[in-house]
């Protein structure tokens, strides 16, 4: 039964529904309005520089490997992956932690912050080592129609750790400010404060400390790369340059879209780019929710990003960066509970070219800086350029050097820019928030409600924010589809 399908978007969860619904012997159309594929995950390259323009973080491996090995692939058919040694080091006022590449490394480093730390850190990770196989293997692969998917054997054994939170579970065993910022900064990419996250997702401190950081050489697009090579070895047809700007509706039916002012037919329209924006396309009456049920709903943050070349090597950095050195919970607060800029912003620093030397011109470095903030909060370029003095005095401080006067160039990214680029609801990065209130079943559904042969995919439905359920997100729906029609 093959169906003709456009897919709207083309990001990582888009690429990936477009190769599982080729695969099942569809015709699949992908439309990107922009110039480059890969919606978030894009690339800037300038004077030899390389940056990725959104994720630079790749966690979670097995699931890469278990993508591409659906379709008889590998990530070396592709892509150069190596493990980061050390995988982070993060920034405090008077000391630094660094995370080494295995546990055993990272337990001697809690010890040496907090004798005897290590025994709960173990214990720690070993419940989160259980978590991780459950959600991985168990919860995130439903597509989230009922609240009985959460319950399995498994779960059930686990209730309270949905109505615990990963904060309580942190500070329970471990004392110091320090170790606690350390195991709660996973959470951060499920797009919520840890007080607010249930504890069974300190699966995320496993991914981390068990699983490891890697580098796809070259940088994150490399997989948005090899992605959108097995789509068109697999016969999908990728279209840049091509804004869909209605999806038509006949008979409570998804019958065409209209891109760049022409109308073309499809059998089924699915939608990788943002979820209320996607809603838009379609007239009133055939929208699932409201302008007040998007209003209500906890957003993941938005950054104030910024990619700078360096004309020299910088001194005590390495891959992976995080600036802890101001209070983690104000700054929270001026994300999630009262909207504003932050006073003093806990930021990130990714330099690439320390461990993958095609990412800059010999002799130089590429700096990647991001603030987190409140989406939909106010953007100007007079902001943004005092938010760059703020983090690079902090820098340069923190790290014993001047580097001012060494930049090159520096272009940013902010709120504005994710609302013009990505057409992202009040400009967020991430999408909507795994809280306990969103949650599997409680996400916005992968189906219209609504609209036969419509559907959707991406960090707004299940299971959630981040490259790796966005990976899993592409295939959950594109299993839905062939159920739906008999593939």
């Amino acid at each position: 039964m093959s169906k003709n399908i456009a897919i709207i978007g083309s990001g990582f969860s888009a690429l990936s529904a477009s190769c599982y619904l080729a695969s099942s012997g569809h015709n699949v159309t992908v439309f990107e309005k922009n110039s480059t594929i890969g919606g978030r995950c894009r690339q800037l390259k300038k004077e030899g520089f390389t940056f990725d323009i959104g994720p630079s973080w790749y966690w979670m491996p097995d699931i890469f490997n278990k993508f591409f090995a659906d379709f008889n692939k590998k990530t070396s058919d592709y892509y150069q992956l190596d493990k980061l040694s050390p995988a982070y080091k993060i920034f405090f006022k008077d000391d630094q932690i660094t995370i080494g590449d295995t546990l055993d490394k990272i337990c001697l480093e809690f010890e040496r912050i907090e004798k005897g730390s290590s025994v709960p850190l173990k214990k720690f990770i070993n419940k989160a080592a259980s978590n991780y196989d459950i959600a991985i293997n168990k919860v995130v692969l439903k597509p989230g129609l009922s609240p009985f998917e959460l319950v399995t054997p498994e779960t059930i054994t686990r209730i309270d750790q949905f109505f615990k939170t990963i904060s309580s579970e942190v500070r329970k065993n471990f004392k110091n400010p320090k170790l606690i910022s350390t195991l709660e900064f996973p959470v951060l990419f499920l797009g919520a404060k840890p007080n607010k996250t249930p504890s069974f997702y300190n699966f995320m401190n496993y991914a981390d400390f068990g699983l490891g950081t890697w580098h796809p050489k070259g940088g994150m697009y490399e997989i948005i790369k090899a992605m959108s090579a097995l789509a068109e070895s697999l016969g999908v047809l990728i279209k840049t340059d091509s804004n869909v700007s209605k999806i038509d509706v006949s008979d409570k039916k998804a019958t065409s879209i209209v891109v760049n002012n022409k109308t073309l037919a499809f059998d089924i329209i699915l939608s990788g780019a943002d979820y209320h924006h996607s809603e838009t396309l379609l007239d009133q009456e055939h929208r699932q929710y409201s302008e007040n049920y998007w209003s209500k709903k906890t957003f993941a943050p938005s950054s104030l990003l910024f990619y700078i070349g360096f004309d020299k090597k910088l001194n005590n950095v390495q891959h992976h960066n995080l600036f802890f050195d101001t209070d983690f919970e104000n700054h929270a607060k001026e994300i999630y509970d009262n909207p504003a800029w932050p006073k003093d912003p806990l930021f990130y620093a990714n330099f690439p070219s320390v461990t993958d030397k095609s990412m800059a011109p010999e002799g130089s470095e590429t700096g990647f800086f991001l603030i987190p903030i409140a989406p939909g909060i106010e953007d100007t370029p007079q902001i943004r350029e005092q938010y760059l003095d703020i983090i690079l005095n902090r820098f340069e401080k923190l790290t014993k050097q001047d580097v001012k006067n060494n930049i090159i160039f520096n272009e940013s990214f902010c709120v504005n820019d994710f609302i013009e680029q990505y057409n992202s609801y009040k400009g967020n990065a991430y999408g909507m928030a795994n809280t306990l209130l969103q949650t599997a079943f409680l996400r916005p559904n992968l189906k219209s409600k609504k609209v036969n042969n419509l559907y959707f995919t991406g960090q707004l439905t299940v299971p959630g924010p981040g490259v790796p359920p966005a990976l899993i997100s592409g295939k959950l729906v594109a299993e839905l589809i062939n159920k739906h029609h008999n593939a």
